[in-house]
């Protein structure tokens, strides 16, 4: 049971994070409130400002390289109770996450059933990430059919809709698919030559996230490596590549790929798990060796998932979002605590 001043906190913090998002306070205020710290704090977007690629790297707004890490979301037509105001406020003061990434899946119950529900509910989260002063990643979640571009009218639509409500923002980034699979390469680059000028049309400065074959692994789960991408890259400036792997099963081969690849193309590690994608078998030595190279290359990363089913990969204990109460040890899986201490780091 939460004491009375922690509740007193929740509501003054309640308040002043809704005042915020209505332009009335600074994000460095609600972050402070939420502490309880008497310094005003700076937040990611007030650090870095409006991010973008130069060179290998994801740069701040003055060109010196960032390294983003946070949470992806599960889809958010099964885990939209787990993104409330409370799980962002967590996220942003507890976790101290830069990044949030949002997965509106394209099928599986997602986007295809109600296009206007799942839109606004990106442009929700986006709002609840902006005001605690989080950068976002709206990622289209295609899964199968692998080939996106079966899918490429109902892309344009759900991005034109995003670009249009949030050009100028500088905490937007745009992931155009989350794993192709089964398709080529050029079928990869042509989808993604095809959807980045109905987004650049729209906003024309903001970072796009160009996916990768062989479930964005360059290829890798598929036979390939990076050289498919170095050697034939996207046609667009200010993008950068996706990379996603799961501990477990993605060992030191899958490394020396994003490794090399590292070394010649930006990179952001949109989805990555400590077990096995089945969501089992936690490999936390092979995670960290992850996180180092990560690290050491400057590697954004979002982790998989903000969620609490009864998967290894969810951070949050199963009832924990019905619950509403995201903070405190008693609230996180083995993997939720391991994560958030990198987070933090």
């Amino acid at each position: 049971m939460r004491s009375l001043n922690s509740g007193n906190r929740w509501v003054v913090r309640s308040g002043l994070v809704m005042a915020a998002t209505l332009g009335l306070l600074s994000a460095n205020t609600v972050s402070s409130a939420a502490t309880g710290s008497t310094a005003e704090a700076r937040s990611p977007v007030q650090m870095y400002g409006k991010v973008r690629v130069c060179g290998t790297q994801l740069c701040d707004e003055s060109g010196k390289p960032v390294q983003l890490k946070g949470m992806s979301t599960h889809g958010t037509q099964w885990f939209a109770h787990c993104l409330t105001d409370g799980a962002m406020d967590v996220m942003a003061y507890d976790w101290k996450a830069s990044v949030v990434r949002v997965a509106t899946y394209a099928h599986q119950g997602g986007y295809e059933t109600d296009p206007k529900k799942f839109t606004d509910l990106v442009s929700q989260l986006i709002e609840r990430a902006s005001a605690r002063g989080m950068y976002v990643i709206v990622d289209w979640h295609m899964m199968n059919p692998g080939d996106p571009n079966l899918d490429l009218e109902k892309a344009k639509t759900f991005f034109t809709e995003i670009a249009q409500r949030y050009r100028g923002r500088n905490n937007v980034i745009y992931e155009l698919a989350n794993e192709p699979h089964g398709v080529s390469w050029s079928a990869v680059k042509s989808y993604s030559e095809k959807l980045i000028p109905v987004i650049r049309s729209h906003d024309p400065d903001s970072v796009i996230i160009v996916p990768t074959s062989g479930w964005s692994t360059f290829g890798a789960s598929e036979g390939g490596n990076e050289r498919e991408v170095v050697d034939n890259p996207v046609n667009a400036t200010n993008i950068m590549y996706s990379f996603h792997f799961y501990s477990r099963v993605a060992r030191e081969g899958y490394m020396e790929i994003l490794d090399r690849a590292s070394s010649k193309l930006p990179i952001f590690v949109t989805e990555w798990g400590t077990a096995s994608w089945t969501g089992h078998d936690t490999d936390f030595p092979m995670s960290q060796k992850w996180v180092d190279l990560m690290a050491k290359k400057k590697i954004g990363w979002t982790n998989w998932s903000l969620s609490d089913n009864d998967r290894q990969l969810s951070v949050f204990k199963q009832g924990t979002c019905s619950a509403g109460t995201f903070s405190g040890a008693e609230a996180l899986t083995p993997t939720g605590a391991w994560v958030r201490e990198r987070i933090r780091s």
